[in-house]
């Protein structure tokens, strides 16, 4: 995969998600991805409580702490790339969290309409 050529839902250079906590399929800090990413971590989401304990509840626990893979666990307030599917189930949910669009991958696009992500636009400062 070329790096140098990911794009955000505009069509621009990806923006960084977050590098404390590592984020990202690559732990690159980016929503990067490629094919091997059967997930599609490709959502800049800013993660919230009700979401955490949603995600946790349906499986994915992204807030308890596994120091064998240098992962902190996800707080609310921290940017984490997630799964497309996992975003739109919580928007599904009716917890979807806030999404940074600037630093959202534009694959995100095939599962997510961008008019629904929109909707989620985090409007604070990039990190």
């Amino acid at each position: 995969m070329d790096m140098d050529k990911s794009e955000n839902v505009f069509g621009e250079e990806l923006q960084p998600c977050s590098a404390n906590p590592l984020t990202g399929f690559f732990r690159d800090a980016c929503c990067n991805t490629s094919d091997e990413d059967f997930g599609s971590h490709t959502v800049c989401v800013i993660a919230t409580e009700a979401f955490l304990l949603s995600q946790k509840s349906s499986g994915n626990d992204l807030m308890t702490p596994r120091p064998e893979y240098g992962f902190d666990g996800v707080k609310p307030g921290d940017r984490w790339c997630l799964c497309a599917s996992r975003w739109l189930e919580a928007y599904r949910n009716g917890v979807a969290p806030l999404v940074a669009l600037d630093s959202t991958h534009k694959r995100a696009l095939e599962i997510i309409p961008l008019e629904t992500l929109e909707r989620f636009a985090y409007e604070g400062e990039a990190i």
